[in-house]
């Protein structure tokens, strides 16, 4: 460990010093740009613009792009570019991240490598955490980029999507992560290239990177269609459920937050519905609802998880307490949320498409970050994405000061003196700004505050529409803030007039996070752009994180000593509460590595899909992507019921004629003197050579092509869904295979390459089964049709 430190601060050191090299040569063309009129400066794009698509490359123009942008910042901001700065965007064009204190204006510098590799006219995405920072960057940072002749576009929820194409076909373009994945899922369900909206990825820079890569790695982004939801099923589920006891009728880890029946809870599931066996096929939608209903019943707490808004479940982001507008729990455990709380149960989503962000921007050749707080995470960030972490100095020296932790035996003890703290700080005018890690605590702590008749104002997500206000006066003198971490990341408290001479703001965490980041985030609301300040957590033995991560040393601390109203002295404390952080983030990091892994597989699938569909939206070579199907499904069916390890007379010859005959529609003879599945496959080389020079003959006519590419279409929607489905379902009890010594991503990829392979011939099965019959479809007079006959594969008995 130490070895991996003292590599890193050397190569930070290296990297640094190169930096400041890079930061003198643009310096020293600052003169003589401050000479050239406006005209002249944005003839200086043009002339870079030349060199880099003539083959220069951007590392050759970035000093002199970087110059230009800084006095194109002084002229339409008025704002300079400290030398820091550059040295953050030096290491965002390389695709690194920046680790910059908080006020050290992470937005400015962004301008740099967004303008550098937008010369090349591939587009660069700038990702924001939300739609009001894409459209103030816009707004402000836009000025720089087209007062230079680049083109800014704006990229947020509920645009047409011509507007989307032309925020994608700008220079620049800044936007919420997760619409820029959504539209990429939008992309691969439309039927023609026109409705496209996207152009091929080529440089991004995500703000706050470790909220985006790694807090929410874990969320899949979900494009899905309404399904018959069985709510009567749900709510006599949710009674059953709600008798279970932990230990009893399920067991719940509580590290990786997953649950499980045990044999007295499928027994009391069976007796109550009358069956003999959960787990029979006729009962996977009884099981699944059971499932579903113990994770919202054991896993899921409202005012921590989600709360409940004009009879809707709204969900909560645990690392920024914010809503999650517009997001819902799939495979019905939103529904099972909703059955918990007696609420109307909506219709259930059925995923159509998905991907997870940690795939959607791995999938551009270049990507950067700015973040506060990334060092800590430093190995996930090399590992996972291939990007390091460079630690750029501040412009200001830290003045804020960071006390040790005060650790206490229980919630009540801490909340008494963290209300104490705050009465202490209130009685002189320093404001004080509490941190709770959700609505419940922030809750409790107010709770406390009350009793020492103290007058807070309270930022969660229930007081949302109040949180300009309360951000704008949270600095001011005498004010106490209770917030979740809403008021965390990016957050900007200034300090009012006089709070300098008293120390700054004063920041109280009263719980540590699962992430030492966000703790981080916490203090830096704290000490900005070299303001004095001071933060302070209190932990209790009874927190969350402790009883989750650490409790077996908890057990024995408990044993070895007596309980007290005060701090607890003993170092042994203190060490516990880190143990439990340390634990909970390698836990969090496995989690994630583990997803990866198992994501990775069903994104190889989705490339597979994407890329046959995308041929087909394109109408690129119809023939050459639908005609070898033909050969491969009558392969596979001939490898499906004759086999070389049987003797010809147990092959499954009736069973294979009958499916022959009704995917190509004509009657077929089984060759009677073939004795090995090869001869069989010879046999059959001319049906295969007659269906598909017909079929090839019949594709000259644009009215076949488009009837084919339609049912192709048609054939990977159904079963793609279908797979979706199938490779969740398979996801959800994959770790249980640990269990069993086997290891559960190459169990996955495994059983996953089996199902995925079955996905693909259906689809080349619906394909062929038209291809068989084009004659018979274009009898249909599509011309004269607005739209291409639906297909119906009929399910039929052939006579044998």
């Amino acid at each position: 460990m130490f070895q991996l430190m003292k590599q890193a601060m050397s190569e930070q050191a290296r990297r640094l010093k190169q930096y400041e090299k890079k930061v003198k040569a643009i310096n020293a063309l600052e003169p003589r740009l401050q000479q050239l009129s406006d005209e002249d400066l944005k003839a200086e794009t043009i002339r870079l613009k030349d060199l880099v698509t003539g083959g220069t490359s951007i590392e050759e123009v970035a000093i002199e792009a970087f110059a230009l942008v800084r006095e194109a910042s002084v002229r339409t901001l008025g704002m300079r570019h400290y030398d820091v700065q550059l040295i953050g965007g030096l290491a965002l064009l390389e695709g690194h991240i920046a680790e910059m204190a908080t006020g050290e204006g992470k937005t400015l510098v962004a301008s740099l490598p967004s303008f550098t590799q937008a010369l090349l006219g591939k587009g660069v995405h700038v990702i924001t955490v939300n739609d009001y920072l894409a459209r103030r960057d816009v707004e402000q940072i836009g000025k720089i980029h087209r007062f230079l002749g680049l083109s800014v576009g704006l990229n947020v929820p509920e645009i047409s999507p011509e507007e989307k194409r032309a925020a994608y076909a700008s220079d620049i373009t800044y936007g919420v992560g997760t619409e820029f994945g959504f539209d990429y899922l939008r992309d691969h369900l439309v039927t023609r290239a026109s409705d496209r909206v996207q152009r091929p990825f080529h440089f991004a820079i995500i703000d706050e990177v470790d909220s985006i890569l790694i807090d929410e790695a874990k969320t899949p982004l979900i494009m899905a269609a309404k399904a018959n939801v069985h709510e009567g099923l749900q709510r006599i589920v949710r009674s059953v459920v709600e008798a279970f006891k932990r230990d009893e009728e399920f067991t719940l880890d509580e590290e990786i937050k997953a649950v499980a029946l045990t044999d007295k809870g499928i027994e009391t599931v069976e007796a109550r519905f009358g069956i003999d066996n959960l787990f029979a096929a006729e009962h996977q939608v009884l099981y699944h609802y059971v499932v579903q209903a113990l994770r919202a019943h054991a896993i899921f707490t409202r005012d921590v998880d989600y709360i409940v808004k004009d009879g809707k479940i709204e969900l909560i982001d645990l690392f920024t307490g914010r809503i999650m507008e517009g997001r819902s729990l799939s495979d019905g455990l939103h529904q099972a949320i909703e059955a918990k709380e007696g609420i109307e149960v909506t219709e259930e989503n059925k995923t159509t498409a998905q991907v997870t962000i940690q795939h959607y921007f791995r999938m551009y050749p270049t990507i950067s970050g700015m973040t506060g707080t990334a060092q800590t995470s430093r190995q996930e960030f090399l590992k996972t994405y291939g990007m390091d972490v460079v630690q750029v100095p501040p412009n200001r020296p830290r003045l804020r000061t960071d006390a040790p932790d005060l650790v206490f035996f229980t919630k009540d003890a801490k909340y008494a003196a963290v209300a104490m703290a705050a009465k202490d700080a209130n009685a002189t005018g320093q404001p004080v700004l509490i941190g709770t890690t959700s609505i419940e605590q922030s809750m409790q702590v107010a709770q406390a505050l009350d009793a020492e008749n103290l007058t807070y104002e309270v930022l969660n997500a229930k007081t949302v529409d109040q949180e300009t206000d309360i951000i704008a006066n949270a600095g001011q003198l005498g004010k106490v803030t209770i917030a979740t971490n809403m008021a965390g990341r990016g957050t900007d408290i200034v300090l009012g007039e006089g709070v300098e001479e008293l120390g700054g703001l004063l920041v109280l965490g009263t719980e540590r996070h699962e992430s030492v980041r966000i703790d981080n985030q916490l203090r830096g609301r704290s000490g900005r752009q070299g303001d004095p300040g001071h933060t302070a957590f209190y932990i209790s033995l009874e927190d969350d994180l402790v009883r989750r991560f650490a409790k077996d040393r908890l057990e024995k601390f408990l044993k070895k000593n007596k309980p007290q109203d005060g701090p607890v002295t003993v170092k042994e404390a203190t060490n516990l509460v880190s143990f439990a952080q340390e634990t909970c983030e390698g836990t969090g990091y496995s989690v994630r590595e583990q997803l990866v892994k198992l994501d990775e597989v069903l994104h190889q699938h989705r490339l597979v899909i994407y890329e046959i569909r995308n041929r087909a939206v394109d109408s690129t070579d119809m023939e050459g992507a639908t005609l070898p199907m033909i050969e491969k499904t009558i392969h596979r069916l001939i490898d499906g019921h004759v086999s070389d390890d049987l003797v010809p007379e147990e092959w499954y010859v009736r069973e294979l004629l009958t499916e022959l005959q009704h995917l190509t529609g004509r009657d077929i003879i089984f060759p009677a003197d073939a004795t090995t599945r090869e001869e069989v496959k010879l046999a059959f080389a001319p049906l295969i050579a007659e269906i598909t020079e017909q079929a090839a003959a019949q594709m000259k006519s644009d009215a076949a092509l488009e009837l084919v590419r339609h049912q192709l279409l048609v054939s990977i929607e159904e079963h793609w869904t279908e797979h979706l489905t199938t490779m969740n379902t398979l996801k959800e009890g994959i770790h249980l295979r640990g269990y069993g010594q086997e290891d559960p991503s190459r169990v996955y990829e495994k059983e996953g390459l089996e199902i995925f392979n079955y996905t693909y011939g259906e689809i080349e099965y619906q394909v062929v089964y038209v291809l068989s019959r084009l004659e018979e479809y274009l009898a249909f007079d599509v011309e004269e049709t607005s739209e291409v006959p639906e297909i119906e594969i009929k399910e039929e008995e052939a006579d044998v």
